[in-house]
């Protein structure tokens, strides 16, 4: 009996034979892919967001930092067909302006019976302009939104995230949703698909900068995300400690894909201040998700 598995096969080896173009799709980028403390944390980072890098992780963290932030930032994953990323962003309590640029490697055929067959040849660029603002909305709930101009395959589309951060003492709660417009890209065959991420985490700090602050942190997608590997739906847990009075930072965690059969992967992170509030980042992250496998940089200024 032919199955639709092996049809769909058939039918891919018939349009290469042919000279047909097969489109291929672009994986979405996952959470990950751009933070160098939270990948430190292992992407445990909705409810921590307190730098500049809230304009990507959760909106809402805008207005519970530091009265100026700023990063740039470098991330590289090993794999040739997975995320690399450069990220530029500044944040004052009241807005946010950033700019990301990310890989668009894993361009792959639609086909199941291969998900993890990323191509290294096909590479090109998603470029994400965004604007982020907030509103707190009575002492401890904080709603905010990233309008963000998003450019690949030389098509632009508007479109907007949301985060919402609730904060009760030393525990915060966060919400984040990503890509609500679900914007579609095209170019000679290829597609690129942003689907609609959403992610929660629960983070709780102790301590203070004078002595030693310790957070612990959670993280649970909602929703499915495709990667150059296969599905992703990530739960991550993460520890952040600050010593010093906040002269040296140190990070661990740990990540697992929740889809099918479980791939781990755990990180490690370290900050180091120049001078006051300017800080060097770095991260590695290292297991059995493929997507997550790699290493990155940042210089952070935080006021």
């Amino acid at each position: 009996m032919v199955t639709l598995a092996k049809l769909r096969t058939s039918l891919f080896v018939v349009s290469l034979v042919c000279g047909v173009v097969w489109p291929t799709i672009a994986a979405a980028q996952i959470y990950e892919s751009i933070g160098i403390r939270a990948q430190g944390m292992s992407g445990a980072f909705v409810a921590v967001a307190d730098d500049a890098t809230t304009t990507w992780w959760n909106p809402a963290g805008l207005a519970t930092g530091g009265y100026f932030n700023a990063i740039v930032e470098f991330d590289r994953v090993d794999d040739p067909g997975a995320t690399r990323a450069r990220a530029f962003a500044v944040a004052v309590p009241s807005l946010g302006l950033s700019y990301y640029r990310l890989s668009l490697s894993g361009m792959r055929p639609p086909d199941p019976t291969d998900p993890g067959a990323a191509s290294r040849q096909d590479q090109g660029v998603l470029s994400q302009f965004g604007a982020t603002v907030g509103q707190s909305i009575g002492a401890h709930l904080v709603v905010a939104s990233t309008l963000k101009l998003v450019r690949a395959l030389d098509e632009s589309r508007a479109d907007l995230d949301l985060g919402a951060m609730a904060m009760f003492g030393g525990a915060r709660v966060g919400l984040a949703v990503k890509n609500l417009r679900t914007p579609e890209f095209a170019d000679d065959g290829r597609q690129l698909e942003l689907p609609r991420q959403v992610r929660t985490g629960f983070a709780f700090k102790a301590g203070s900068a004078s002595t030693a602050e310790l957070t612990a942190a959670v993280d649970a997608d909602l929703t499915t995300t495709p990667t150059a590997f296969g599905e992703a739906r990530h739960l991550a847990t993460g520890l952040e400690t600050w010593l010093g009075n906040k002269t040296v930072g140190l990070r661990a965690g740990a990540g697992m894909n929740t889809i099918g059969e479980a791939r781990w992967s755990g990180s490690v992170g370290a900050s180091l201040a120049f001078r006051s509030g300017i800080f060097a980042d770095a991260q590695l992250t290292r297991g059995d998700d493929r997507a997550r496998n790699g290493w990155g940089f940042a210089v952070r200024v935080t006021f």
